[in-house]
């Protein structure tokens, strides 16, 4: 109903504005176009160009074009300007009903315009990839983050998990047995598995199990809100683009040792430079080798990233990557937790060290990937982009598994904190499949401008996994392996032997997913535009098939196959009084695929969830600082919760419908880069995601509770600075703090639920600060972090019933040197 009234408010909205760009047309504004290029003819991206007396303007696209639309008849001076460089200016004269070509020449060339990207900046307001239809921030309806290569550099980020804290309103939000992430947004997560769906590497659905390395990384880019219409069955939260580093036509790389507490150790290599004219290479390369706070954990990780770019012709260019990760990582369950909010306090000296699975225990992970990405552009106006790729999964792993339960009240036989460990073996295996056809176009139909994106993807998920038998020394077949306790390790004698594992039967679960959308940015006039689109979404997850070892025998799994189908709309108004601000309102949806069966036993349909959003965008200081705020809700009014039965009671297998969750917040961020010397970073995110409809029924969802794994608040600042006086020349100092507020861990409860305590783990809220100092000279450089210097102490959540400590005060340097 609210969708229904949210389109017709639309449509009449959109058809005032169409009426507003009618008369505005009937002026007869005229254009100026034209393309930016450097000092060496090469396209310059992302160049800002505009009118400073009439404040309006564009950035230029990647292949330097640009156009300004309803520009007044007359003489004007187009000014081009880029964060960190001087402005140029030249006079040009407009008339009524034409558009006037202007190009410009850089005095800088491609190599210096890049030095400025790569060393200078962070978060230069371009495009994000992930966007698909290169539109510009201050058009695009939706709040974006980008933190780029600088920031990943100089914070010595490891993971992705370190690179997401810098966006506002993202926290990670689990840490499984150590070897993966979770992250969570505006309430919802995402997995690791290419079926958690969003989260990917250069466009392509990536599974991060294993952890990527964010070293390795041109950028990360997170498109907040649903992006369903763009690629289908993905989290409401966000959707994470992680961006590699590509080939360069010029010869250069670097060289780095980095070392840190707890026996750290990293050489990095990367290496880049032309082969021929066209042909061009880029080889990025890591060993990874460290010990841990935690006692026991250790890990040791090899990763390869090779890459070509060949031009195929004057308009078009190939890409061509693969990358490698071998990690063997020692799978940590944390430090466990009384369930649940029992009346005992972990001693924090002991706790932070603290390992509860066994020593012997291993997580071995092996993952290969390949892409290839064409790009063709036909003309000015229209750009051709096909991908694809795969990536296979391989994970080998062996210990005990995460707790499901600690005793919380002594009995005569168990005693508070004790823990029942049971054996827990792990041999999975994913491919995905990914093929993805885009095709933008940037055009006029009278007078209304057209930015379109038309397009399809496809992918194919493949999963392998494996049961086991057991089997140990003393001739026990039995999972069970020991109990110890969490509080007192001297109250009971703990097993260190390794028992046998061998494979019982192999799972294999095949699924397919197959998206076609369209969507079109509309400029109705200089201040007015409508961004529409629609994608139709198709989902089929085949019949698995079971292989049993011992009889050699296949059979098929009990359930049929699932189709989904589902329609994702987008639709958004964007006002922009001046060339530098933007304000907008969008309604769009995403879907979550639904298991089980009705009371008729039918298969359940995806719940779609709607959500509302309005936010704002300023450029101030000529760009060099970006305000970006969003205020949001999320509605999920067909949340499948258990069915109720005619006689009022609920059905023990049958799910409906009828369940409701919303989720409402808000997040900001403020990001400068007043010169190539001096950038900084800041924001804030505040969400409140909680159930709104239950049936009150024994076993529903308690209304009103918030859901586990989301934290109210989270805040992120960072600032660097590199001194440019003689006297100080190369010196860099920097900061950065993080906040993640209270959140809950365990599980949400349910009514009437036996036994009958609170299953929520309540976590409070902390901050990390991290001070940064540097020194470059000439080719050479170093740089020293001490992260966590209040030592503080917190935790995330694990699964379940246990948790993890964060690091404590850490040392980390990098040593480099640039060729």
């Amino acid at each position: 109903m609210i969708s229904r009234i949210f389109t017709q408010v639309l449509s009449t909205l959109a058809f005032c504005l169409l009426l507003t760009g009618t008369l505005s047309a009937q002026s007869r504004s005229g254009a100026i176009s034209g393309i930016i290029r450097t000092s060496d003819g090469k396209p310059a991206a992302f160049v800002s160009v505009g009118i400073p007396k009439s404040g309006k303007g564009t950035n230029t696209a990647e292949d330097g074009t640009y156009q300004i639309r309803g520009v007044e008849p007359g003489t004007h001076v187009l000014r081009v300007s880029f964060v960190g460089l001087q402005s140029q200016d030249q006079t040009v004269t407009v008339t009524a009903g034409q558009t006037t070509k202007t190009d410009f020449a850089l005095t800088e060339s491609a190599a210096q315009l890049n030095e400025v990207v790569v060393t200078g900046t962070t978060t230069i307001n371009r495009p994000a990839s992930a966007s698909k239809a290169d539109i510009a921030p201050l058009d695009l309806p939706q709040s974006i983050g980008v933190v780029t290569s600088t920031v990943i550099a100089d914070q010595q980020a490891q993971r992705l998990g370190d690179v997401l804290k810098n966006v506002s309103g993202v926290s990670l939000t689990q840490q499984r047995q150590g070897v993966a992430e979770t992250f969570s947004a505006r309430g919802y997560s995402i997995g690791v598995g290419g079926g958690g769906g969003s989260i990917f590497k250069n466009g392509l659905i990536s599974n991060t199990q294993g952890f990527p390395d964010a070293s390795t990384l041109e950028s990360i880019e997170v498109l907040k809100g649903s992006s369903a219409l763009l690629y289908g069955n993905v989290s409401g939260g966000l959707v994470i683009n992680m961006v590699t580093k590509k080939p360069r036509y010029e010869w250069g790389g670097e060289a780095s040792m980095r070392v840190g507490s707890y026996s750290f150790y990293k050489p990095i290599v990367d290496v880049y430079g032309p082969l021929s004219k066209r042909l061009a290479f880029r080889l990025v390369g890591t060993y990874e080798n460290a010990k841990s706070f935690r006692d026991v954990v250790k890990s040791e990780r090899v990763y390869v990233n090779p890459s070509l770019m060949y031009k195929l012709g004057d308009k078009t260019d190939l890409l061509v990557q693969g990358d490698y990760l071998k990690s063997n990582i020692t799978p940590d369950n944390g430090v466990g937790v009384i369930n649940q909010n029992a009346d005992v306090q972990l001693p924090t000296s002991a706790v932070r060290s603290r390992f509860i699975n066994a020593v012997w225990a291993y997580n071995n992970t092996d993952q290969y990937s390949a892409s290839a990405v064409l790009n063709h552009r036909f003309n000015e106006q229209f750009k051709l982009n096909a991908i694809a790729g795969i990536m296979d999964t391989r994970v080998n792993g062996f210990g005990l598994n995460v707790p499901s339960a600690i005793t919380a009240v002594a009995t005569r036989k168990l005693a508070v904190g004790d823990y029942a460990r049971t054996l827990g073996g792990v041999k999975t295996g994913e491919r995905d499949y990914n093929a993805q056809l885009n095709l933008t176009g940037k055009f006029d139909t009278g007078f209304l401008g057209h930015q379109l994106l038309v397009g399809g993807d496809f992918l194919r998920i493949v999963s392998e996994s494996n049961t086991f038998s057991y089997r140990s020394a003393n001739g026990s077949t039995a999972a069970a392996y020991d109990t110890i306790n969490i509080l007192d390790r001297s109250r009971r004698r703990e097993r260190t032997d390794m028992p046998d594992k061998s494979v019982l039967a192999r799972t294999t679960s095949p699924s397919y997913r197959f998206g076609a959308y369209v969507q079109d940015l509309i400029s109705l006039s200089p201040k007015f535009k409508v961004l529409a689109g629609v994608r139709w979404s198709y989902q089929n997850v085949k019949q698995t098939t079971i292989f049993n070892e011992a009889t050699q025998v296949q059979t098929s799994g009990t359930l049929d196959d699932k189709y989904d189908k589902a329609f994702s709309p987008k639709g958004a108004l964007i006002y922009q009084p001046l060339a530098t601000m933007s304000l907008y309102a969008s309604y769009t949806n995403n879907f979550t695929v639904n298991a089980g069966v009705d009371l008729n036993g039918n298969q359940l349909r995806p719940s779609l969830v709607d959500q509302y959003e309005a936010g704002f965008k300023n450029e101030l200081l000529k760009g060099r600082i970006f305000t970006n705020l969003s205020v949001y809700r999320y509605r999920n009014s067909s949340l499948a919760q258990a069915a109720i039965l005619p006689d009022g009671s609920v059905s023990p297998t049958a799910r409906a419908l009828t369940g409701e969750t919303t989720s409402d917040g808000m997040d900001v961020d403020i990001n400068g880069n007043f010169s190539k010397n001096f950038y900084f970073n800041t924001g804030y995110g505040y969400n409140f995601h909680r159930y709104t409809n239950t049936s009150g029924k024994t076993g529903s969802q308690v209304e009103g509770e918030r859901l586990i794994n989301n934290p109210a608040h989270t805040a992120n600042a960072s600032i660097f600075y590199t001194f440019d006086l003689p006297a100080l020349r190369g010196f860099k100092l920097g900061a950065s703090a993080f906040y993640t507020g209270q959140r809950f861990g365990g599980l949400n409860n349910t009514v009437n639920q036996a036994p009958a305590y609170d299953r929520l783990v309540s976590l409070s809220g902390f901050t990390t600060i991290d001070l940064s100092a540097g020194y470059t000279y000439r080719h050479f450089s170093v740089l020293a972090k001490l992260s966590n210097i209040t030592d503080e102490m917190n935790y995330v959540v694990h699964d379940r019933y246990s948790i993890n400590p964060i690091p404590p005060r850490q040392f980390l340097t990098t040593l480099g040197y640039k060729f």
